[in-house]
Parts: structure tokens; sequence; C-alpha cells
């Protein structure tokens, strides 16, 4: 299955096929230099398959976790490319989930001012979410993904038996940011989700209607000015839940749980059914003064007001700007 994503700023395609890892060079300019960069919870084989497509490859690993998104490793790449000596011709490979993405991308918009990158996202979440878009980021002084840039793949390679290797903690996380995706545009994807009974037999059609909600909000809203924001569900409260928790709960766990603050009872209902069926987390404790603080450094927030997205029905939202202090009234 291919899917072309038409932005503004770039075309490419997102490629979902079992075993594509298996002929990336198909697909990709690989006779050049290029900087894999993975972290050390992806298994080595998946970075070896595409390494030896590579004419002249070399391979940077970080330490699994949101903790390595840092401003530490973004400049130690940079270091390292500079003295391999990397050109505006060549390019990057990120193989792994959305940190090693998020961070790969924000290092290939940054080195002379911008060269190829090509993403290969193996956790659902990066797959379904974070793998187009052009959002890169990295964290800085707790807040998270807090100094970034907007800036497209040049290619996106998908490999759902990547997934197979995921524990089910991840791959349910991972699975939040398709429910999100069905909560607000699709309710057949909702309840394909919902109802289920082996999620690796349903995981291509997940994916491949999660990506056509992204696509189509993406090419409508690049940079999020407008419509983009509606992926911001659940975010508002899910990150500052993952802050407020140092990330020891999952990004997905986080969003899973904000969701659950920007629904009316009816819907709040449905999710938290699906929630629970993917033994996912419903409830946190938090101290209310930090956890408001938290939420008015969000980058949704533009001085004392914030923008929200709120469900009333499967399949429909609506966005409110309300007061940052207003927010008590969702806790």
């Amino acid at each position: 299955m291919i899917i072309n994503v038409n932005t503004s700023s770039k075309n490419y395609d997102v490629i979902i096929e079992k075993n594509i890892l298996e002929k990336v060079n198909n697909y990709l300019n690989l006779k050049r230099k290029v900087l894999i960069i993975t972290d050390d919870g992806i298994p080595s084989s998946y970075v070896n398959t595409v390494k030896k497509q590579c004419l002249e490859p070399f391979v940077y690993v970080i330490k699994q976790g949101e903790s390595s998104k840092n401003f530490e490793n973004y400049q130690n790449i940079l270091t390292f490319m500079i003295d391999k000596k990397f050109t505006r011709s060549d390019s990057i490979i990120a193989i792994g989930g959305g940190v090693v993405g998020d961070l790969s991308g924000f290092v290939s918009s940054t080195y002379m001012r911008g060269i190829d990158f090509y993403n290969i996202p193996t956790t659902l979440l990066s797959q379904v979410d974070s793998s187009i878009g052009g959002k890169t980021a990295i964290d800085l002084n707790g807040i998270k993904n807090i100094v970034g840039s907007f800036y497209q793949p040049s290619c996106v390679i998908i490999d759902p038996n990547t997934l197979k290797t995921l524990n089910p903690r991840q791959l349910h996380a991972g699975l939040v940011e398709s429910i999100k995706m069905a909560v607000t545009f699709n309710i057949d994807l909702f309840n394909i989700i919902k109802k289920s009974e082996n999620i690796f037999d349903d995981i291509e059609k997940i994916i491949y209607e999660s990506l056509l909600i992204k696509k189509y909000v993406v090419e409508n809203d690049e940079k999020e000015s407008g419509l983009r924001r509606v992926l911001n569900f659940g975010h508002t409260i899910g990150h500052a839940i993952e802050s407020y928790y140092n990330m020891n709960l999952l990004h997905g766990e986080c969003v899973g749980l904000g969701m659950l603050f920007m629904s009316n009872e009816t819907t709040k209902k449905q999710i938290l059914e699906v929630l629970k069926k993917y033994n996912l987390p419903t409830t946190c404790k938090v101290d209310k003064e930090a956890f408001i603080s938290l939420i008015a450094h969000d980058k949704k927030a533009s001085g004392s007001k914030i923008s929200i997205i709120y469900v009333e029905e499967i399949g429909s939202y609506k966005e409110e700007i309300i007061n940052i202090g207003d927010l008590e009234n969702y806790l």
C-alpha cells in the first residue's frame, strides 16, 4: 500500500508493506553516505538489513527512551556528521520509534540547513502518527518537544512485521494514537479497534486508515494553524501527565488519559471500554497546581489562553479556546 502525502513544502510516499526492510534500496537513494540513527532497544537485524543496502553507511545509536531526545544527543550527532564529512547531498535514516524519528528529523532539518531524511518507524505509535507530518523536536528543561521544526521526510517505509518484536505495553500504547484519530474523525475505525479479536489481524488496516486521516489533516494544515490542532486531542493534558510522571508513563498511555478529560460522559465511557480492553491506564494522581503550571508551558498555549479539542460524539470534535485557569474545570 502506498499513500502519497502532498504538502506545500514536499511531496513524498508512505509505503506500507510486510518485509519491505529487505528491499528499501528500491525506494530510497542509498548510493551515498547514509547515517542510520537508531536506539539500543531496536533489534540489530533491522539496522543490519538496511545497512547492507547502503553504499557508505554509518550507524549512530542512542539510549532507548524519551530522555535521549535532548540537546546533548542532538549536538553529538551533528558533531559525528561533521567528523565523517557528511555533505548536503547525503542523508539520514531513522530506524526506531518516535524518539528516534523526532531527533533524527530535527538533525536532518538543521544540518547544512537541511538534508534528505528517510523515516523507518518500528513502533505502532510512530507508524500511525509521528511518521508523517514533519514535526521534529527535542525536549529541553523538562518540557517535551519545546525545540524543533517542521521538516517533511523524503520517504517513509512502514513494515508491520517490526511490530511483532514490541512488548504488549508498547504496542497498546501506540494504538492510542489510532484511537485518538478514530474518536475525532472515523467511527468505523474506532469500531475496528474496539471489536478486534486479534490486533495483528487488523493492524495493516488500522495503520492505513490512521495514516489517511493524518494525511488529510497535514495536507490541509501543514504547520498547525487550524485543522491540525485536532490531532492534539488528549495531548494537552497528556503531555502534562507525561512530564509530571517524568516520562515513566508511555506517551500513548498519557494521551489515552488525556482524552478522558476532554470528552463528555457518553464518549468517555466508550473510550474507557477500549482503554481497558488493551490494558491501558485509566486513572492517575497529580498535584493540581503543579499540573496547571506544566500545561501553561504547552506549545498550544498563547498567553493566558489555550486551545483544547473536545469530543461529544465519536467521529467528531470541537475546538475551544479557554483560559488556562479554567482547565481546572476539566480536571
